[in-house]
């Protein structure tokens, strides 16, 4: 029988002699989950050499991925920066108020959102990333596309990352060109595309179909010439979940830190926090959205994907200096 482990990450500045180091975080003990069994909690000095490598240090403290939607259909912010003035400017905003990549996407996959043609999508992406270039913006700009053509235009026009939340299932002609190119990559996890994700989606068990899902798509990536250190993995909260397959999701996030690359967590402003916190409007969700986030980081997540850049870069400050009585970047 196959066994996960999900290291039990903790915070703060007193760390026994045999806590194995993550990032800002540590552990004794993990997690073994298996499938039809309950699961159990093991200390880290009966990991295996191997089992121990999937850990190596990360990356101490997160980065922010600025959401910069040039649609006119975006469940939150759709039709707020279709034009390429917007958008730039927009673009800009995000990077001063704290985000460290720019997440550019030119097709809503909002639930029951419907494709976007090739032409359309590029129309709306790749001039707005040579514009953000052209007036000096040096951050990372990530295309956040299923299709190699768009992938293509945005990586010419100055984009330095491709975030498929098909997980590279869509169009088989992206990976090879992202393998060329040498770029990252974040492959995510969904069940169906988004025209009919969310129409009953079922799972055996979400977290480790999930696991096995994104453990398949990086051994894929690697052999068609993508590094392994320039995957990262996404469990794509909303996507073709229920409420209960994000929060089990959520809770025990930090099990795919065993994909040994990082993780990307993209949970703000989602329908389930608006249930959750009691916030129909997607605009009022930030606070909940933070949340999320803080959580995810007492987990070891490295990147947290956002709307609210200048809120979350404040929140993260102060859970820093919290954690680890420390004021630095």
């Amino acid at each position: 029988m196959r066994h996960y482990l999900r290291p039990l990450l903790q915070v703060g500045l007193a760390r026994p002699a045999d806590a194995l180091n993550f990032g800002a975080c540590w552990f004794t003990h993990v997690e073994i989950l298996s499938r039809g069994r309950a699961s159990t909690v093991i200390p880290v000095s009966e990991m295996s050499g191997e089992e121990r490598a999937r850990f190596g240090a990360r990356t101490h403290y997160p980065t922010l991925m600025g959401i910069l939607n040039t649609t006119p259909d975006s469940f939150s912010d759709g039709g707020q920066h279709v034009s390429p003035e917007a958008a730039v400017e927009h673009g800009h905003a995000l990077v001063t108020a704290g985000a460290g990549i720019l997440d550019i996407g030119g097709e809503s996959t909002r639930p029951g959102a419907s494709p976007v043609g090739v032409k359309e999508e590029i129309a709306r992406t790749a001039p707005t990333i040579a514009a953000l270039r052209s007036g000096g913006l040096t951050a990372p700009i990530s295309i956040d596309t299923r299709k190699a053509a768009v992938a293509e235009a945005a990586l010419d026009a100055g984009a330095t990352m491709v975030n498929d939340v098909s997980g590279f299932t869509y169009d088989a002609d992206l990976a090879p060109l992202c393998a060329e190119r040498g770029v990252p990559v974040c492959v995510m996890h969904a069940q169906g595309d988004p025209q009919v994700m969310q129409k009953n989606p079922t799972y055996d068990d979400v977290l480790l179909d999930v696991y096995d899902f994104l453990a398949q798509r990086i051994s894929d990536l690697t052999a068609q010439g993508i590094a392994r250190e320039n995957i990262i993995a996404d469990p794509g909260i909303g996507f073709g979940k229920t409420l209960d397959h994000n929060l089990a999701l959520l809770t025990r996030i930090s099990l795919f830190h065993a994909l040994g690359v990082p993780i990307l967590l993209g949970a703000s402003r989602k329908r389930f926090i608006g249930t959750l916190g009691n916030a129909p409007q997607a605009t009022a969700r930030g606070p909940g959205s933070i949340g999320v986030a803080l959580a995810a980081l007492n987990q070891g997540v490295q990147i947290i994907r956002v709307h609210d850049v200048a809120d979350h870069a404040q929140a993260i400050a102060l859970w820093r200096a919290s954690v680890a009585h420390r004021q630095d970047e």
